[in-house]
C-alpha cells in the first residue's frame, strides 16, 4: 500500500499526468530517472538475441554446442531471480535509492565484462551480473516511482516503466542492427548497456529517497520536504496524514502477524481479498510467460534465420517488427486500459495470443511437412535441385547443423550470398 490510496482511473488520466508533470517537472525527472532501470531491463533482455548470432561466429564451441548458447541466454534470468530477492532486502533495509544505485553498478560491471570477454565463460559471468541488476531494477524502479509520485497520476507514471522496458527491447534491436558491420559487433552491442547505467547512477545521486521509506524510518521532516516538491502547498499536509495512516496501519499489521516470512505469508493468505488478488496475479503472470514471448525476444533473429533468412543483418531487421509491435502494444495498453478496464483488455489480448499461436502451429506444421529431406539417400536418388548440392559434395555432411544448411549455396533459403538463381528453384 502507498499513501494517497488508489486513485479512480478515467480516460483523462494521461492528459492529467501530462499537465501535472508540465507544471512540476521535478516529478517527471524523478520518474524518468528511476525508469531508466526499465530501459536497461528491456535492453539487456533483448540485446542478447542479436549478439548471439555473432558470438557463435567468434567462438566455435558456442556454434557447436546449443546448450552453451542456452546458458549464455538463461544466466541473465537466473541472476534476475536472485537479484529480485536481494533487491527486496535492500529496499527494506537501506532504501529504494541505494537499491537502484547498486543495480546500476551491476549493470555497468556486467556490460564491461561481456564487452571484453575473451571466452564464453566470461560472457556467462557478465550475464549473471546483468541479471542481478535486472532483478533489482524490476523490483525497485516501479516501487520507487509509485511511492514518490502523486496518487492521481501514479498509475500513469508507473506505466512508463513498462513502456521503457518494451522500448528498451526495441532499442536493443536497433543498436544490434547498427553494429552489424562494426568491428567487434557483439562486444559493442553488449557494452553499450553500460552507458545508460552510468547516466542513471549520476541522476539518482541528485534525487531523494522514497518519502514512504523515510517516514517508516521516522525521518518525518525529510519526507515532508520531498512531498513539498511533489504536491501543491495546500495538499502537503493531507498527503502527510495519508502517509502516516498508511504506515501506521502497515506496522500494526506487521505486529499482529509477526516479523518472520512464514508468519507474514500465513497472515496474507488468511485474508480473502489478498488471497484472491494473489491467485489472479499469479495466473496472469503464468499465462504471460507460457505465451512464449520471452523465447521470441531472446531468440527472435535465430528463429527468423531458421525460417530461411540466413543473413544476420536480414534476421535482425525482420526481428525489429516483433520488438516494434511489442512496444506499440504497450502504448495501446496504456491508452485504453483505464478506459475499458483491465479484465476486458486481458481477455482481448489472451484471445489474440491464442489465435496467433494456433496459426503459427499450423504454419510450422505445414512447413515441416513439405520441407525437402536432406540426406545422402535423397541426394543420390533424386534430382540435385530437390536437395542441397553443397551437402551432396561435402566431405563430412553428417557434421552439418541447421546454420550450415542455411549458409550453403542451396535454393531453399533467403541467404544474400546464395549464388543459386531463381530459375534453379523452378
Amino acid at each position: 500500500m502507498v499513501e494517497g490510496g488508489i486513485a479512480k482511473p478515467d480516460k483523462t488520466k494521461f492528459s492529467q499526468c501530462w499537465k501535472t508533470t508540465w507544471k512540476t517537472p521535478y516529478i517527471m525527472r524523478l520518474s524518468l530517472s528511476a525508469g531508466i532501470g526499465g530501459l536497461l531491463f528491456g535492453y539487456d533482455t533483448g540485446v542478447i538475441s542479436g549478439a548471439l548470432l555473432y558470438i557463435r561466429e567468434d567462438f566455435q564451441q558456442v556454434e557447436k554446442k546449443t546448450w552453451l548458447q542456452e546458458v549464455i541466454v538463461s544466466m541473465a534470468v537466473a541472476g534476475a531471480i536472485f537479484g529480485a530477492a536481494f533487491g527486496g532486502w535492500i529496499n527494506d533495509s537501506f532504501g529504494r535509492k541505494p537499491s537502484i544505485l547498486v543495480a546500476d553498478i551491476l549493470f555497468f560491471v556486467g556490460a564491461i565484462v561481456m564487452a571484453l570477454a575473451p571466452a564464453p565463460w566470461m560472457i556467462i559471468i557478465g550475464r549473471i551480473f546483468v541479471g542481478l541488476g535486472v532483478g533489482m531494477a524490476s523490483m525497485t524502479a516501479p516501487l520507487y516511482i509509485s511511492e514518490a509520485s502523486p496518487a492521481r497520476i501514479r498509475g500513469a507514471l508507473v506505466s512508463t516503466n513498462g513502456l521503457l522496458i518494451t522500448g528498451g527491447q526495441f532499442l536493443s534491436y536497433l543498436i544490434n542492427l547498427a553494429f552489424t558491420h562494426a568491428p567487434g559487433t557483439w562486444r559493442w552491442m553488449l557494452g553499450v548497456a553500460g552507458l545508460p547505467a552510468v547516466v542513471q547512477f549520476f541522476f539518482m545521486l541528485s534525487l531523494p529517497e522514497s518519502p514512504r521509506w523515510l517516514y517508516r524510518r521516522n525521518k518525518v521532516e525529510e519526507a515532508r520536504s520531498i512531498l513539498e516538491k511533489i504536491y501543491p502547498a495546500n495538499e502537503v499536509e493531507s498527503e502527510l496524514i495519508a502517509l502516516r495512516n498508511s504506515v501506521e496501519a502497515e506496522k500494526a499489521d506487521e505486529q499482529a502477524i509477526g516479523d518472520n516470512f512464514i508468519a507474514k505469508m500465513k497472515g496474507a493468505l488468511s485474508n480473502v481479498v489478498v488471497r484472491r488478488g494473489l491467485y489472479a496475479g499469479v495466473t496472469v503472470q503464468v499465462a504471460q510467460q507460457f505465451s512464449g514471448i520471452n523465447t521470441v525476444m531472446y531468440y527472435s533473429p535465430t528463429i527468423v534465420q531458421f525460417a530461411g533468412f540466413a543473413s544476420n543483418k536480414t534476421a535482425l531487421a525482420l526481428s525489429l517488427v516483433t520488438s516494434g509491435l511489442n512496444a506499440v502494444g504497450s502504448i495501446v495498453s496504456m491508452a485504453f486500459v483505464d478506459r475499458y478496464g483491465r479484465r476486458r483488455m486481458m481477455i482481448v489480448s489472451m484471445f489474440g495470443i491464442i489465435s496467433c499461436l494456433v496459426i503459427l502451429s499450423i504454419v510450422f506444421f505445414q512447413a515441416a511437412s513439405h520441407a525437402p529431406k536432406i540426406s545422402q539417400l535423397e541426394s543420390t536418388h533424386f534430382a540435385t535441385n530437390a536437395t542441397c548440392p553443397s551437402f551432396l559434395s561435402a566431405s563430412n555432411p553428417t557434421s552439418w547443423n541447421c546454420m550450415s544448411c542455411l549458409k550453403a549455396e542451396c535454393a531453399f533459403c533467403a541467404n544474400g550470398a546464395n549464388e543459386v538463381s531463381i530459375l534453379t528453384r523452378l
